[in-house]
């Protein structure tokens, strides 16, 4: 496609049954929002679509949970999580909601436009039921069995575990999450998408077609996909909360979360378009339109495999041109968790960090998982706050915006002669625009937010080198042009940084006394994107500028250290949640028990066992002699760690030989619920050796 005449840019839609953390806002919404806000910048026609997903099973049991409608459950969420967007700076120019009418009329008029046309096949298949809720049971009401990995606590319609797409019916040992009753099979009508006939077009489209566009982890997803085989997939599902299938027969079933939730972008068109008065079809319908979903990887299948074969079996819809797809982002290590408190939530960070938005967009543009999964640390989210925005960025535009008050009274100066230095320096500015430019175009969003740091970065280094507080003192018309050639790197950055950080660009803009396209002040300077690079000044002299104020400010160890105690506070209380104490076994008498030789003892040495992981070949001193013991402690525990340590001892085991070691007893140990093994030891002092323990 040659120049679009007009951008569609989508949002994947948030599931409302709880709000939004940082994960969503690194894999989806910031680079979405950086790329939509570049291309109002350099004045292009541009739809920012999003709204809430409403539909589906988690949200009914969530209900079912809290004993209230479905409705109440994403009526709420839905207003938590619109809320974060805006208070994020994320510029959606329309966010809807999948339970509003404007989407149940565009989904179900899309739904028998197909069944008009022919294009789904009708089944009756069994599916599970349960007999004492009198239902069918959707995918996620059936737990059971993994059948690949054996995981028992697999969902109907995937394994959690080891990330099998499955069918209810693909269960070992099934039981109803309703009732825990093992359900029945009973024969059930819907209709499927046979994703099977739209294979040849999709190895067209998107093998031969994007592979060398599409980022790798997306086209080598889609790929393994078309190589599997595609099959037919249901479009409907028995159950009483969504769109209701609008055909006969469609009596007491909705049409499939996955098959709405897409058809919710165009919905949101509509809505949007209606609004500000605009035909919403040619930003779905014409061929000059550049439509681009953004998603994280756990949707790619929706959008480039199941989305584009019901929007070619329509026929009138264009077929997006890119799908950048992010990765996961994990926290401290770990994957997020929204079940186990192992998140970010954008509405505690923002009690917790008021003000700061831009510092948590920042950092997760940084560390963005593009390509591979990424890890979001509170220490990195410090230093590239502290050693990069407050350092670099602010601390440049802090130093032009104080010299200048303190010098001109906050007017630019007139320019002396150039230098060669100041000539280099605004061939550079000038450059920055396309280079970062080149970097957003390409999905590069990391990549593009360090250029805007190099511009930054070449502004310190511009006043360090010029350093107009001693050029003062001696040379006047130098330092003169010396603060102008500074304040136009700042203004630059004014405009530059607006995709980034938006609260920073405006707050930067009123310091500069400098506009934007909505600006109502008379005779107001206005800087587009393209203005850096062709306009030959862009803060002219003679310009009052404002006061300086601190752009950014320093965060402290105390602060990120009350982070990193909440989440080992949910760390600990998931493992309490989770621990599993092993059943009593069957009961012994006295006799027995003291039939049991156990004495306090201490580890004189230790050393690994040649070959092994688990094993440690330790000299224990019992008090009754010196003796070897072989323990499988070696994972948990280093030979240094342990050597010197009291421990308990049932010195009357059986002798038995392991690797070709004889090892005469045995140490007492417990295990965590992280699975790390713990001495079951004698602390205090006055307990010797040798003493028995009963």
């Amino acid at each position: 496609m040659s120049t679009p005449k007009r951008y569609t840019i989508t949002t994947a839609l948030p599931y409302t049954n709880g709000p939004i953390h940082i994960g969503h806002l690194a894999g989806v919404y910031v680079p979405a929002d950086i790329y939509a806000r570049y291309l109002r910048l350099t004045g292009n026609d541009v739809a920012l679509i999003g709204g809430s997903d409403e539909h589906g099973v988690p949200i009914t049991i969530k209900a079912k949970k809290e004993g209230v409608s479905p409705q109440d459950i994403v009526d709420k969420y839905h207003a938590i999580i619109k809320k974060s967007f805006e208070d994020f700076g994320i510029s959606f120019d329309n966010y809807s909601r999948t339970s509003a009418k404007i989407h149940h009329e565009t989904a179900s008029e899309f739904f028998k436009t197909l069944y008009d046309k022919g294009e789904f096949i009708e089944e009756t298949t069994e599916q599970l039921y349960d007999e004492e809720a009198n239902q069918f049971l959707a995918d996620r009401f059936v737990t059971g069995t993994c059948p690949k990995c054996g995981n028992e606590e697999a969902y109907g319609d995937q394994c959690e575990n080891c990330g099998t797409s499955l069918n209810a019916t693909d269960l070992i040992n099934p039981k109803s999450a309703l009732t825990g009753n093992v359900p029945t099979l009973k024969e059930t009508k819907h209709w499927f998408l046979p994703l099977d006939k739209h294979e040849a077009f999709l190895k067209e489209w998107i093998l031969k077609g994007h592979k060398k566009d599409w980022k790798p982890n997306v086209y080598g997803q889609v790929k393994s996909w078309i190589d599997d085989g595609l099959r037919p997939r249901a479009v409907t599902r028995d159950l009483d909360w969504g769109i209701p299938v609008p055909v006969e027969g469609g009596e007491g079933k909705v049409l499939y979360v996955w098959f709405d939730a897409p058809i919710g972008y165009i919905s949101s068109t509509i809505e949007w378009a209606k609004r500000v008065g605009k035909d919403w079809e040619p930003y779905w319908k014409d061929k000059d339109t550049k439509l681009v979903h953004f998603i994280g990887k756990d949707n790619i299948v929706f959008h480039c495999i199941i989305f584009p074969s019901m929007l070619k079996a329509e026929g009138s819809y264009i077929l997006p041109d890119n799908v950048p797809a992010n990765e996961f982002l994990n926290l401290e290590g770990n994957k997020l968790s929204t079940s186990k408190n192992w998140a970010v939530w954008l509405p505690e960070y923002l009690e917790e960090f008021p003000n700061q938005q831009d510092v948590l967009r920042y950092v997760l543009t940084a560390n963005a998982p593009e390509t591979k999964d990424n890890d979001f640390t509170w220490k990195d989210f410090q230093a590239r706050n502290n050693n990069e925005l407050v350092a670099i960025f602010g601390n440049f535009i802090n130093r032009v915006v104080v010299l200048t008050n303190k010098y001109y009274e906050g007017v630019v100066p007139e320019s002396a002669e150039f230098l060669k230095v100041d000539e280099e320096t605004l061939a550079a500015v000038k450059a920055y625009p396309d280079v970062i430019a080149s970097s957003i175009e390409r999905y590069r969003f990391r990549e593009a937010g360090q250029e805007l740091m190099n511009l930054a970065r070449l502004g310190n280094k511009y006043l360090a080198d010029a350093e107009p507080w001693k050029m003062v003192k001696v040379d006047e018309a130098r330092t003169k042009t010396i603060m102008y050639v500074a304040l136009q790197i700042a203004s630059a950055l004014a405009t530059l940084s607006e995709p980034f950080l938006p609260f920073t660009s405006t707050k930067l803009k009123g310091i500069l006394s400098v506009g934007s396209s909505d600006s109502t002040q008379e005779n107001c300077i206005e800087n587009t994107w393209n203005d850096i690079s062709t306009k030959e000044v862009l803060l002219p002299a003679g310009h009052q500028i404002g006061k300086a104020e601190l752009l950014f400010s320093k965060i402290e160890d105390e602060t990120i250290q009350k982070q990193l105690d909440k989440l080992e506070a949910s760390k600990k209380a998931n493992e309490a949640a989770n621990k599993v104490v092993e059943p009593q076994k069957e009961t012994i008498t006295f006799e027995d028990f003291t039939k049991l030789d156990i004495r306090v003892g201490t580890i004189l040495e230790a050393e690994k066992m040649p070959k092994t992981k688990k094993l440690l070949v330790l000299k224990v001193d019992t008090g009754i002699d010196t003796r070897t013991i072989v323990s499988g402690i070696a994972e948990s525990f280093t030979p240094e760690e342990v050597v010197g340590k009291k421990v308990t001892v049932l010195v009357n085991l059986a002798p038995r030989k392991l690797r070709g070691v004889e090892s005469q007893g045995m140490i007492l140990m417990t295990e965590t619920p992280g699975g790390k093994l713990v001495f079951v030891n004698p602390d205090d002092e006055k307990v010797n050796n040798g003493l028995q323990v009963s």
